[in-house]
């Protein structure tokens, strides 16, 4: 475990600015996307607590953060590495989180675990504080209805990799007091980034929009019509996208992907039913960038 000292008024850059950063943010899930997730706030200021399942995996998101932050501070020598991991702990017991203003579940795209995950870092916040999940295709509302305080529980879809992306997706439930998405929004902006607020909705706007261009373009590719970076340049090229959707769909994941695609076919119908393709890749394992192998061959540091 990290250092859990108090800190210092130097150090807690949330105290200061228009739309600061919860002072305390809990972090549910310490993979890839919660370790950015749990970056991105200890950069504007917040002390955050990242609490993972067993101390082995606790002990990885801790490295991981750590790496992440160090190569921010290679980026732009001004921020303090020594000053921003001593806001870091990481650990396995969600009693951590009684202090919190904010937490976010970030455990895998799974209705149980997250359903899981939520029930024990309400059971142990304070009454004021928000609950989130970055949930990229589960019904808010549908996690809502186990909520002790639905009216405090919301959204917050951060985009893989969190560092580097410029968007967050609010996504606002049936019962999410309004005072709530306000408060996320600035917290939003307070990151850097540029929140989005949207209703509840399958796959919110995001997923939706992203999973249905990605699926095409694995049928494209099973179908024979052009290679994986002929699809790609076809959108980055022809249409100014950063990215090509399968060279996206290696960053997201396939099996996050896939998980997504078969909660939208289930809610959404038959036009998000998952190529046949997907599906083998992830069973072959060919996950991706964090596999070392999907629709390209990846062999940076994972």
């Amino acid at each position: 475990m990290s250092d859990s000292r108090p800190v210092s008024s130097n150090e807690r850059r949330e105290t200061t600015g228009p739309n600061p950063a919860p002072a305390t943010v809990g972090v549910l899930g310490g993979g890839r996307m919660g370790a950015g997730i749990a970056h991105a706030f200890l950069l504007a200021g917040s002390r955050v607590t990242v609490v993972e399942r067993d101390a082995a995996s606790a002990d990885a998101a801790l490295q991981r953060i750590r790496e992440s932050i160090r190569r921010s501070v290679e980026r732009d020598p001004g921020l303090k590495e020594v000053e921003i991991t001593r806001r870091l702990t990481t650990g396995t017991d969600t009693a951590a989180f009684a202090a919190v203003g904010l937490a976010i579940e970030a455990v895998p795209e799974d209705r149980a675990l997250k359903d899981d995950a939520l029930a024990r870092a309400e059971a142990v916040m304070p009454e004021h504080a928000i609950l989130a999940s970055n949930t990229s295709s589960i019904s808010i509302d549908d996690l809502a209805a186990g909520r002790l305080r639905p009216e405090r529980f919301l959204g917050l879809h951060f985009f893989n990799p969190v560092p580097a992306s410029a968007l967050v997706e609010i996504v606002r439930g049936a019962a999410t007091d309004a005072t709530v998405v306000e408060s996320a929004s600035g917290w939003v902006h307070a990151l850097g980034k540029t929140p989005i607020v949207v209703s509840d909705s399958p796959g919110f706007a995001s997923s939706r929009l992203g999973v249905m261009l990605g699926l095409e373009a694995i049928r494209i590719l099973e179908e024979g019509v052009a290679s994986a970076a002929d699809i790609d340049a076809a959108m980055t090229l022809g249409y100014r996208h950063p990215m090509g959707p399968l060279r996206t769909t290696d960053v997201v994941g396939l099996d996050v992907r896939l998980g997504i695609a078969d909660e939208l076919e289930r809610t959404l119908g038959e036009r998000f039913a998952p190529p046949d393709l997907l599906r083998r890749m992830v069973a072959e394992g060919k996950l991706g960038r964090k596999s070392g192998e999907g629709f390209y061959a990846w062999n940076e540091e994972r």
